[in-house]
């Protein structure tokens, strides 16, 4: 099955402890380097003392944050604003790392070696000490910070008419989370710059349905308390989420812009998908009951789909499979790769504004604001270059692990005392050369995993299902026919 994105919600500390501890042993497994070296710390909190500042002063903009309530490692901040005579302004600050890590030191050899953040559902395992990540770097309110602000112009349908990027010193005002972005725009009492994001992110989102782009909108499932007892439930992502969303992809977007026009940089690329791959994707959705005409294209179909419905959330979950061959090019002195367009988003696109959890965004913003200023890139920028991809797709396939390794895992910790039990369930896959053998997502909780069975298994169709295993010590579970 695709990754699901997973975390602790409330769960009481006495229930979850057994959890927790299998959650360390995971770490300790995998080999997680969960602490830095004295080395890198050191350095850590002498670049959060003594930053690198820059002489443009953008405080005066009041920016805000929109994160889940208990974050602190804030990459982005934004600033909408309607432009005389129409169309529109979007500033948008990201945390400047470069500001704080020596090309060449502990701490950027560091950075290199853990390549991403990792999340598990009972803690992150940083990219960069939390002195800096959740600290003196991170867009935390009421602080000055220096950041790279972009400074993207959009006409009055969404499309961007100018671009510019330069180092700047920002301050947020207000850090907010999406359930109050939400409710204070459904309610009308959300001020202009706030506002602003619902009328750009439904521009944006329909510009992006206009070249056949596509957002996921995949629920996250949740470790939540009941009653004193923690289970499994999904958040479905609310409008605000692909609001937000879409600041992020029309900054990636940008960048990847003005790295191709400059002749170097570095792309998040994804072909397009095969036939076979959108067959497989027909075929999951008529076992889910999921009604595609043959008329309507696949990103039509996915901007239709309800994530709170169970059979849709298990039908995003598959079209997951689709992003699977995403990749990092680099091109240099002016060889423009290809492919250079994101299939998923339909443009070119680049990762550049998470590089407090993403190695290869702080790269991203560097080449930017060097090919907005017409200079040639730092020399530390081009010499990572070559490196960069083969070294993110290493920390990307840890953080798959991470992800499925630790779903597996709080599955089989939640459900180790019903086994015996019957769910309700649908089947949603079928493997092709044993058709006994397949994933069942359970109606209630929000659990998907293995079914066997001595018959083949009804793809699509509604079964009931005895739980046979649950064993933390091996991370996985087990169904069969009631």
């Amino acid at each position: 099955m695709p990754r699901r994105h997973m975390h602790l919600s409330g769960a009481a500390e006495a229930d979850a402890a057994p959890l927790r501890a299998a959650l360390r042993e995971l770490r300790a497994g995998l080999g997680i380097p969960e602490e830095f070296p004295a080395a890198v710390r050191a350095e850590a909190e002498a670049a959060a003392a003594a930053p690198r500042l820059p002489e443009r002063d953008a405080t005066d903009l009041p920016f805000f944050t929109i994160d889940p309530p208990t974050s602190r490692d804030l990459d982005q901040a934004a600033h909408l604003t309607r432009r005389p005579g129409g169309g529109y302004r979007v500033h948008y600050a990201i945390a400047d790392v470069a500001a704080f890590v020596r090309p060449g030191g502990a701490l950027d050899a560091e950075a290199h070696r853990r390549v991403t953040t990792l999340y598990f559902p009972d803690e992150r395992v940083p990219l960069h000490p939390p002195v800096l990540s959740e600290g003196a770097a991170s867009l935390l309110p009421g602080e000055t910070r220096p950041a790279l602000l972009w400074l993207i112009d959009l006409d009055a349908e969404g499309r961007t008419t100018g671009t510019e990027v330069v180092r700047a010193l920002v301050r947020s005002r207000a850090k907010l989370d999406y359930e109050g972005v939400q409710k204070a725009i459904d309610g009308g009492t959300a001020e202009e710059n706030l506002a602003l994001l619902a009328t750009i992110g439904r521009l944006r989102e329909d510009l992006e349905a206009e070249r056949g782009g596509i957002s996921l909108d995949v629920p996250e499932q949740e470790v939540v308390v009941h009653e004193g007892r923690y289970g499994l439930a999904y958040r479905a992502p609310l409008p605000a989420d692909g609001w937000n969303a879409q600041l992020s992809l029309l900054t990636g977007m940008a960048s990847a812009d003005l790295m191709l026009a400059s002749g170097t940089g570095v792309l998040r690329t994804l072909p397009s998908a095969p036939d076979g791959a959108v067959g497989r994707l027909r075929h999951a959705a008529r076992a889910l009951g999921v009604d595609w005409p043959h008329h309507v294209p696949y990103a039509r179909l996915v901007r239709s789909l309800d994530p709170s419905l169970p059979r849709h959330a298990a039908f995003l979950q598959e079209c997951t499979a689709l992003l699977r061959g995403a990749g990092y090019t680099v091109f240099e002195d002016g060889r423009i790769p290809d492919p250079a367009v994101h299939a998923a988003v339909a443009a070119p696109y680049a990762h550049c504004t998470a590089p407090l959890r993403r190695l290869v965004d702080r790269y991203a913003g560097e080449l930017c604001v060097a090919a907005v200023a017409g200079r040639e890139p730092p020399e530390w920028v081009r010499t990572a270059l070559p490196e960069l991809p083969r070294e993110m797709a290493e920390g990307g396939r840890l953080a798959g692990t991470v992800e499925r390794e630790s779903v597996d895992l709080v599955e089989a910790a939640l459900l180790k005392d019903r086994v015996g039990e019957v769910f309700e369930a649908t089947v949603i896959e079928v493997k092709e050369r044993e058709p006994g053998v397949g994933t069942v997502h359970l109606t209630e909780p929000a659990v998907v995993g293995r079914i066997e069975s001595p018959d083949p298994v009804p793809l699509g169709e509604r079964v009931r299902v005895r739980l046979v295993r649950a064993d933390p010590g091996t991370t996985k579970i087990l169904f069969a026919p009631a």
